[in-house]
């Protein structure tokens, strides 16, 4: 199979990819054409359908697996699939796990890592909300190992939520380390729960997409009620504690211009958004980073790969003389 990620200008493709998304759109003549996203385990491409109204070359529908002919052509510095054959592809002509993209970290070794995080909390309190959400509800624990942490942005794949939130988890346990400070338990707990409301604002894999309950609440606000449901069932749970660990959900975006309904007021609020941010702007960069190398893009321009809107820059991959 060609992978997406091994696509370079002036390819001929000839294979099967997941239909992520399909739009009708005009140039500026007026003449119809089809936005498509095309998807396997490595990325995505844009391509474009540019006679569609060809014999059944729109006949097909997002997530189907569809055989595409076309040329590969760079477009504003990003590889773009310009098809002339499509259709829908036989079933058992195509490997399903060769159209998600999955982490690179193992279940197993994800799992394992949640649960000595959650046994190194040692509140009561905490230590059962931690255990009824990740450990006593099945159903939840499945989808959390399986979702996606974004859409697109950072950590975009199957078992994407929970390399975060581990990450996250372990940036945190660093700052307990390193600023007495702060409460680590209910920072640990806040870090392991901050993102879970993602479970419901992004459908499961291969859409991956936002579901209508996460684009109306979103999922700070949908993780807030989880914990604050779950808390309200262990008996003698805190008020206070209760109240001081929504409070870290609510604010872990830092600024309400990033969705928070708060700014941190507690130390461990501030701690978690700044784990939060650190390692989704590391990932970010870390994404753009690979996916020049892999499309050649950081060799052709002396390390530099271009200004990412997601991290407001010009990027540069740093060179090996400094290791």
């Amino acid at each position: 199979m060609r992978f997406i990620e091994s696509f370079y200008d002036g390819l001929r493709v000839s294979d099967v990819y997941l239909v992520k998304t399909k739009n009708a759109a005009l140039t500026k003549n007026g003449k119809e054409y089809l936005n498509v996203t095309l998807q396997d385990r490595t990325g995505q491409v844009d391509a474009k359908v540019w006679e569609p109204n060809s014999p059944g070359i729109s006949d097909f529908d997002v997530l189907d697996y569809v055989h595409v002919e076309g040329n590969v052509t760079v477009y504003n510095g990003t590889n773009q699939l310009s098809i002339q054959r499509l259709r829908v592809a036989a079933e058992g002509s195509y490997e399903p796990k060769n159209y998600l993209p999955v982490s690179s970290r193992s279940k197993e070794e994800m799992e394992a890592e949640l649960d000595q995080m959650i046994k190194s909390v040692k509140n009561p309190y905490l230590n059962k909300l931690l255990n009824s959400i990740f450990v006593e509800d099945e159903a939840f624990h499945k989808e959390f190992m399986q979702h996606s942490a974004a859409k697109s942005v950072h950590h975009g794949y199957v078992g994407g939520l929970a390399e975060h939130t581990l990450s996250v988890a372990a940036v945190c346990d660093y700052f307990a380390k390193h600023y007495p400070d702060l409460h680590r338990d209910l920072l640990i707990t806040a870090a392991l729960c901050h993102d879970i409301g993602k479970v419901r604002e992004l459908t499961a894999f291969p859409r991956n997409d936002y579901s209508d309950e996460g684009q109306l609440i979103g999922h700070i606000i949908i993780g807030y009620q989880k914990v604050m449901e779950v808390a309200g069932k262990i008996a003698g749970f805190p008020d206070t504690l209760a109240a001081e660990l929504g409070h870290c959900i609510l604010s872990h975006h830092g600024e309400l211009e990033y969705g928070s309904p708060k700014k941190p007021a507690l130390m461990e609020a501030m701690a978690l958004s700044f784990a939060d941010n650190v390692d989704a702007k590391l990932q970010t960069m870390r994404e753009a980073l690979d996916a020049a190398d892999k499309n050649g893009k950081a060799a052709e321009g002396n390390g530099w790969i271009g200004f990412n809107r997601l991290i407001d820059s010009n990027l540069r991959k740093t060179s090996d003389e400094s290791r």
